[in-house]
């Protein structure tokens, strides 16, 4: 990889990394922590938003509703993750949230039919192999520490929900425009939820409202810088960078925090990653042919969302 590839990559794997230790250092309730990053990354996203609103009268009805119901399952991630952050060790929260793709993999295989190789079968194996280990020895620790790792594993399944109705859905806006809806639709559900729980909405010290911009900037900093990636790398070689988030957090967490990982944790943390990286790669072998035969192809002109 090239030098000016690998900074900004490893740029925005440390920015995505502080996610979980901003969440860790706030005391307020997981959906107004998940609230509040949705509404300031709105407010940031906006001039940029303003320059390309024409972008909007692309969109149907159909792919607006699509875009709400994408922005539910957003907003059911981000309350599901922070609240898992609460529960259990930085570590075990986000190893268990890299098996995205595989829960990609199993989703698209049930709901839309698609085939699959024995090889990712078998990275889907390790890893599950792995996020049990990573319970077991969650389960020495505590009963909450198991109910957190419940959480992550759901927060990923609406992740998976979220990426499968939205951006399989809406082809014809740029990413800004698509994560600005998003967004904007995940905070308005999680304001409607803070309200009909009760929530307290402003009553926080000025160290809560600084986690509340640090979760807004720093992980948009790393969505940013991997969105201007494509430009010159594949998804896949994103994808697989995304594995170094555990790595960081958890490294992160002994730092900052005082976490330590159980000797069962490390082991089904190893063989999380392990798997993933050999699905990842899997699928960037198998992608390969077809990739090659599009840029022999005629160049279209075509927007990039």
């Amino acid at each position: 990889m090239k030098k000016s590839i690998a900074i900004p990559l490893t740029i925005s794997i440390i920015a995505i990394s502080f996610s979980a230790i901003f969440v860790k250092w706030s005391d307020a309730p997981s959906s107004i922590l998940s609230m509040y990053r949705m509404w300031f990354a709105c407010i940031l996203m906006l001039p940029i938003v303003w320059v390309k609103r024409a972008e909007f009268k692309r969109l149907s009805r159909k792919e607006a509703f699509l875009l709400i119901f994408s922005g539910l399952f957003l907003a059911m991630h981000f309350a599901l993750w922070f609240e898992s952050l609460k529960l259990t060790t930085v570590a075990s929260s986000t190893i268990i949230l890299a098996l995205q793709p595989l829960i990609s993999l199993v989703v698209g295989f049930f709901l839309f039919k698609e085939r699959t190789t024995r090889a990712s079968i078998a990275a889907l194996a390790v890893a599950t192999f792995g996020v049990g280990l990573i319970g077991w020895g969650d389960i020495g620790l505590s009963a909450q520490a198991i109910r957190g790792d419940i959480l992550s594993f759901l927060c990923v399944i609406a992740v998976v929900g979220y990426l499968c109705i939205g951006q399989n859905a809406v082809k014809k806006v740029s990413h800004w425009i698509y994560s600005f809806s998003v967004f904007f639709s995940a905070a308005v559900f999680l304001t409607l939820f803070n309200i009909a729980t009760t929530q307290e909405f402003f009553a926080y010290p000025a160290k809560e409202w600084g986690v509340f911009g640090l979760l807004a900037v720093v992980p948009t900093l790393a969505h940013v810088i991997n969105n201007w990636l494509l430009n010159y790398v594949n998804a896949t070689t994103i994808s697989i960078s995304v594995l170094g988030e555990p790595v960081g957090a958890s490294l992160l967490a002994i730092w900052l925090l005082g976490e330590h990982m159980t000797g069962l944790q490390l082991i089904g943390g190893v063989l999380v990653l392990a798997g993933m990286f050999m699905f990842l790669i899997r699928q960037a072998s198998a992608a390969r042919p077809a990739l090659e035969r599009s840029s022999d192809a005629p160049t279209a002109t075509a927007e990039n969302p």
